[in-house]
């Protein structure tokens, strides 16, 4: 079964606690805004532009409940990760500011607008989940008993990926991801390189975008059988950069499953230059795993980033399987 699980049920039973208390918070008419039924189709829904979303909106809790909603998201995500999140809405306020400066206004930016949705009764025996979205934030956990069984779609972005002025100049919430691969790129032969570009100029998004299915052509690019042993680590390094968003405890485990398995299968595509004022775009595909992130948009100034399980996002595999073994003839 494709489960993400653990021999400690600490972060389901965290996750269960932290929705369960930040439900108990809210008065009738914000339950009622944030719960939706684990099997309903919104569920699958998912986007990182800005704008309104089914659940509740940070701007229609109090400040206790918001810090309990804030906790949700402490309960699934490593530490750097939940600082990172935080720190990308706080950025909607100097994007706002920004937009002003330049012109360029076309939608509202604003740090409250993040909704929160629990599917489902994170106290109950059926399987149940909690969603967390609004511009350049998107998290989806679903939980079964003591396992946690899916923790993708996975997105992060950046707007600006780097700050170029005030206060906050140099800021790069998502440095780390970007610096990587073009130490990857940079380390490449010219037949190596030749391999990993496929296209000469970013695309404008990530190819995936917000399909509920990943979809991609079969792996193209560089093998990481075609790397050197350093190269190799630093491709490594890179997933780990990705997978380790999450709780210690869940990417773990994945991790351990993925060097059993080998990197191998793992292929490095590249598209646009490796110049970092121009936009350049990567993913990492192998098999059902998937990373892309792309700075293109901005002048090469403003990240999306998404880490998939092509088979089990949203829990789709998981699910799948209890069906057809105790609900299909």
């Amino acid at each position: 079964m494709a489960t993400i699980s653990t021999t400690k049920s600490a972060p389901a039973k965290e996750m269960s606690e932290a929705c369960a208390a930040f439900l108990q918070s809210l008065n009738t008419d914000q339950r009622g805004m944030a719960t939706v039924g684990y099997l309903e189709l919104e569920r699958f829904y998912w986007y990182y532009p800005p704008g309104n979303r089914r659940g509740l909106a940070l701007r229609d809790m109090d400040d206790d409940q918001r810090g309990l909603a804030f906790a949700i998201i402490a309960s699934g995500l490593a530490q750097r990760s939940y600082g990172h999140t935080r720190q990308i809405i706080a950025l909607e306020a100097l994007l706002g500011e920004l937009e002003k400066e330049w012109g360029t206004v076309t939608f509202e930016r604003d740090p409250e607008l993040y909704y929160f949705t629990v599917f489902g009764d994170p106290s109950g025996d059926d399987p149940w989940g909690w969603r967390v979205e609004g511009h350049h934030v998107s998290l989806h956990f679903s939980i079964w008993g003591d396992e946690v069984i899916a923790v993708t779609p996975l997105f992060l972005g950046s707007n600006p990926a780097e700050v170029r002025q005030g206060p906050q100049k140099g800021l790069r919430i998502l440095g780390d991801r970007e610096d990587m691969a073009f130490g990857l790129m940079e380390s490449l032969d010219a037949g190596q390189r030749s391999k990993a570009i496929l296209f000469d100029k970013a695309q404008y998004d990530i190819l995936t975008y917000n399909s509920t299915k990943a979809s991609l052509p079969p792996e193209e690019g560089l093998p990481a059988s075609r790397m050197s042993g350093t190269q190799r680590e630093t491709l490594l390094a890179l997933v780990t950069e990705y997978v380790g968003q999450v709780r210690t405890e869940l990417s773990r485990q994945k991790l351990a499953a993925m060097r059993e398995e080998g990197i191998d299968g793992l292929h490095l595509a590249w598209g646009g230059p490796v110049d970092r004022s121009k936009g350049h775009y990567y993913r990492i595909h192998g098999g059902n795993f998937v990373v892309e992130f792309m700075n293109q948009q901005n002048e090469a100034n403003h990240i999306h980033s998404v880490w998939r399980d092509v088979e089990n996002d949203f829990a789709y595999d998981v699910m799948r399987e209890h069906l057809l073994l105790y609900h299909v003839l």
